[in-house]
């Protein structure tokens, strides 16, 4: 879906993806990185994205906000404060202390694994995953099978950058809205 951007918010997103830097052949030959940490780094566009991320967000009433490691938890947290929701990490193998969940996927580059805790999300939960990106969308939509596992539903998907080249959102739950800032 679309965020309802106003001319300013246009400025304003141009200014975002302008402070987006690309690392080429990062993590490995080929792949062209987009680093958000110049981003996070000035106290501006840091407070506009947090505010630019949550206004669409309002109206799902989530429950719960699930953060994708790493990254999607420098948003996820704050998102989850905003919208008056919980926060749940969803992190790399042997990282959460308590029993957990496991679920395999595809990566652009290999495949990984990723882990919830198995108290969580109570069955009908209402739940947001953010993360910063969406490229080929295998984390997030092994969070989204994380959440279905333990009986939650997936209300909507958050991103400040989409790939679309990599068609990313095909691999996301059908019907379920995504809200991506910036589309390069």
């Amino acid at each position: 879906m679309e965020y309802p951007f106003t001319k300013i918010d246009v400025q304003i997103l141009k200014l975002l993806e302008d402070t987006i830097r690309t690392i080429p052949d990062h993590p490995v030959k080929g792949i062209q990185f987009k680093d958000i940490t110049p981003l996070l780094k000035n106290r501006d566009t840091l407070e506009i994205t947090k505010r630019l991320l949550a206004r669409p967000l309002r109206p799902l009433q989530a429950d719960y906000i699930v953060g994708l490691e790493s990254r999607g938890f420098l948003f996820g947290t704050s998102l989850a404060q905003d919208l008056h929701a919980g926060f749940i990490p969803v992190r790399k193998p042997n990282k959460l202390p308590a029993e957990t969940i496991s679920v395999t996927y595809q990566l652009e580059y290999g495949s990984d694994s990723v882990e919830m805790h198995k108290d969580a999300i109570e069955i009908g939960s209402r739940v947001i995953i953010h993360d910063d990106l969406i490229a080929t969308g295998g984390t997030a939509a092994a969070a989204t099978t994380l959440v279905k596992k333990l009986g939650g539903v997936v209300v909507g998907y958050s991103f400040i950058l989409e790939i679309e080249a990599l068609e990313g959102l095909n691999n996301l739950e059908k019907g379920v809205p995504v809200y991506s800032l910036l589309k390069v």
